[in-house]
């Protein structure tokens, strides 16, 4: 997704009610941060440097940051990135493409959460994704990708609704979803009422419905070997992925040298 288009669909207005809007559903950052953070460890239990691409406002990162002695971030969307800029003072959050983006350094782990990867246009667009952040992987290192619905499972015409109340706020969404070959285009309507008054706004989104067949060769080609978990986090799946080639020789050592080049490159 371009920066404009990214700033289209995540913009101020949109960035103000996210976390409001998906808390009241029930999203927990903290809980799931923790759930990556244990599928992390379970493959390289010393892990200490982590770099969350799409971070968006930061939520997941900050829970991270309590589990990790080094966490860095990388969001398009300037409203987005700016509320995790305030959210975590010291904390790096890169101004970036997933699709090709270069710090410079590698991580023991790079997440990319909550369906931010169905955002990019093509495969091609997926794959240089996937690309880019294994490529920021030291040896050894893990990816964890949340894809966003398959092909299979989109439901022509999905009407999505939600009704917040919160103190003297009451957000709106509704969300109608239709189908253009691969992609599925979701047009959101949105009204907050405050205090000062209503005001309406309108984003449209669009998602790629990759295949898990098509994220396993993504990560396979980019030197990955990858676990596909069907369920996940939110019941989109998971894709967990260790970057091959030989671990440190002491694989607590730290990550986090800036001058350290990108694995891969």
């Amino acid at each position: 997704m371009p920066a404009s288009e990214r700033d289209a669909a995540f913009g101020p207005e949109h960035a103000e009610v996210y976390e409001l809007t998906y808390r009241h559903r029930g999203k927990d950052w903290g809980a799931e941060a923790a759930e990556v953070t244990r599928r992390i460890r379970a493959h390289r239990p010393r892990a200490r440097s982590l770099l969350d691409v799409a971070c968006g406002t930061g939520a997941h990162l900050e829970a991270f940051r309590a589990g990790f002695d080094h966490v860095e971030g990388l969001e398009l969307s300037r409203a987005m990135r700016e509320r995790a800029v305030r959210r975590l003072p010291g904390v790096t959050v890169h101004d970036g493409d997933m699709r090709g983006f270069d710090l410079g350094r590698a991580f023991d782990a790079v997440t990319c959460l909550y369906t931010a990867i169905a955002y990019l246009p093509t495969v091609a667009a997926m794959r240089a994704a996937v690309r880019a952040m294994a490529g920021h992987l030291v040896p050894g290192g893990v990816l964890v990708i949340e894809p966003w619905w398959p092909p299979e499972r989109f439901i022509e015409g999905f009407v999505g609704a939600d009704l917040v109340r919160d103190g003297d706020t009451v957000v709106a969404r509704v969300s109608h979803s239709t189908r253009r070959d691969r992609a599925a285009h979701m047009d959101v309507r949105w009204t907050v009422g405050r205090p000062a008054g209503v005001r309406a706004f309108r984003t449209v989104e669009t998602f790629t419905m990759f295949t898990a067949d098509e994220f396993r060769a993504a990560f396979q080609d980019s030197g990955c070997d990858v676990e596909h978990e069907e369920a996940g986090l939110n019941g989109y799946g998971l894709f967990v992925g260790v970057r091959r080639g030989r671990p440190e020789a002491r694989e607590g050592r730290e990550a986090t040298d800036a001058t350290r080049p990108s694995a891969g490159t």
